[in-house]
């Protein structure tokens, strides 16, 4: 059974997400720690807890999600894994940054790209990647069948859907991932948000108007 335990952090308040087994073994997801009181935060769980971190995924590279990628690999030695079509997103970080007001250095790590379907391995759990473009144009989902849960990053929150109003998202891709991917899975599934709380994929398709919409 995964443990899983959230941070909220950087200035975009960005769901960090550390997942973790019996084994002691750790997941990073989506590490968006800014300040170096932020990379003490993340690091002092992880030793508090005597966890060995193994793996590092990227639902998509927006600079919020990946602001802890560098320190992340340099602590732990971990490569990052995302799509391949985030490669462009990771690479404009300092534009990026500027933009935003948020200085933020180049990722020069380790990557492994992820695809539709593949499977990834963590002790005795599985998580299937699920292709959703639409907030950024290789989003993915992390789906763990055996805990009826998924890691979303920004395609679904409480109430609500990524925003399609910057560079290289699509509000139509969104639709259709959301449509292809995500309304077939079981309404218990657990949605572990990017930014926000926790939800469930029944809850929005009750409630979350752009959900509702997609059903009639």
């Amino acid at each position: 059974m995964l443990s899983i335990h959230s941070f909220c952090f950087n200035p975009f308040q960005e769901n960090t997400y550390v997942l973790y087994n019996e084994q002691k073994e750790a997941i990073i997801v989506d590490p968006g720690c800014y300040t170096a009181e932020e990379k003490n935060t993340l690091a002092q769980f992880i030793t508090s807890h005597a966890l060995k971190p193994t793996l590092l995924l990227n639902t998509h590279c927006h600079l919020d999600h990946v602001f802890g990628n560098t320190f992340v690999s340099e602590q732990y030695g971990l490569t990052a894994h995302f799509h391949i079509k985030e490669q462009p997103v990771i690479d404009r970080l300092p534009e990026g940054g500027a933009r935003w007001g948020v200085p933020t250095e180049p990722y020069l790590g380790k990557v492994q790209y992820i695809s539709q379907d593949e499977i990834i391995r963590f002790g005795k759990d599985e998580f299937k990647v699920l292709e959703t473009p639409g907030h950024s144009p290789g989003s993915v989902c992390f789906y763990n069948i055996a805990q009826d849960f998924m890691l979303g990053g920004d395609l679904i929150f409480l109430d609500g859907v990524g925003r399609t109003d910057l560079p290289g998202s699509n509000p139509l891709d969104l639709i259709k991932s959301i449509q292809n991917q995500i309304l077939p899975l079981p309404d218990t599934m657990t949605i572990y948000s990017g930014h926000g709380a926790a939800t469930t994929l029944g809850r929005e398709k009750a409630q979350n108007p752009y959900i509702k919409h997609l059903l009639k």
